[in-house]
């Protein structure tokens, strides 16, 4: 699913990982922890191309994203991938129900029914034609979660999904996010700060400046 050697990132002369090797199979739950400044965030965006890096390699389902341009990258994405942010990133002009169905529209597939399937899914059955200032935080990023697997990616790249919540709302919106990966056979590679949430993973993979180990 996702293959990642010997990744290293530098900005200027500082480096920020260094030797990053990492596979994540079909299906499997992976969290990424580590202090804050090592280079979490970064990584993820690297695994998506969204970053770029300064040595080693990343293939996504069998694709070296090195060797890709900007138009292959993002049309891989756009197909293969999905993205839940601590800070939601919803559009505040479009209805839920709207934000949601962005994905397919940008593959020219929309499906109101898938939709409406998702919503109902993470718990926001009725809320499609809310606007996202009228929803609390754990219902912004459970609508977050139904974007980001509408389409049903491949890959879901989560980068502190709950940082911003309460425990008890991390806890239903890991529940939200775990239930619908599994349920769509998806990769999961979660960044977190969270104990709680790491610990519901598959693996737990430590990242520092020197490189990333199991743990």
């Amino acid at each position: 699913m996702l293959q990642v050697r010997h990744l290293a990132k530098r900005y200027l002369d500082t480096p920020v990982f260094s030797d990053v090797s990492l596979d994540v199979a079909p299906g499997e739950f992976v969290a990424i922890v580590g202090e804050s400044g090592v280079g979490k965030s970064t990584l993820l965006n690297c695994m998506a191309g969204l970053d770029s890096w300064d040595e080693g390699s990343v293939q996504l389902k069998g694709q070296d994203l090195g060797v890709l341009g900007d138009d292959g990258r993002a049309l891989l994405r756009r197909r293969h991938v999905g993205f839940v942010f601590q800070a939601f990133h919803v559009l505040p002009h479009l209805d839920v129900a709207q934000n949601v169905a962005l994905p397919l529209l940008l593959l020219e597939r929309p499906d109101a029914t898938r939709v409406e399937a998702m919503l109902a899914a993470v718990g926001l059955a009725g809320l499609g034609a809310r606007l996202p200032q009228q929803l609390s935080g754990g219902q912004l990023q459970r609508v977050a979660i139904a974007r980001a697997l509408v389409h049903k990616p491949s890959l879901l790249l989560a980068d502190e999904p709950t940082g911003n919540l309460d425990p008890s709302t991390a806890a239903r919106v890991m529940d939200a996010l775990i239930a619908q990966t599994r349920g769509q056979g998806a990769s999961l590679v979660l960044v977190t700060h969270s104990e709680a949430a790491a610990a519901r993973a598959d693996r737990i993979l430590h990242l520092n400046a020197g490189g990333i180990r199991a743990g």
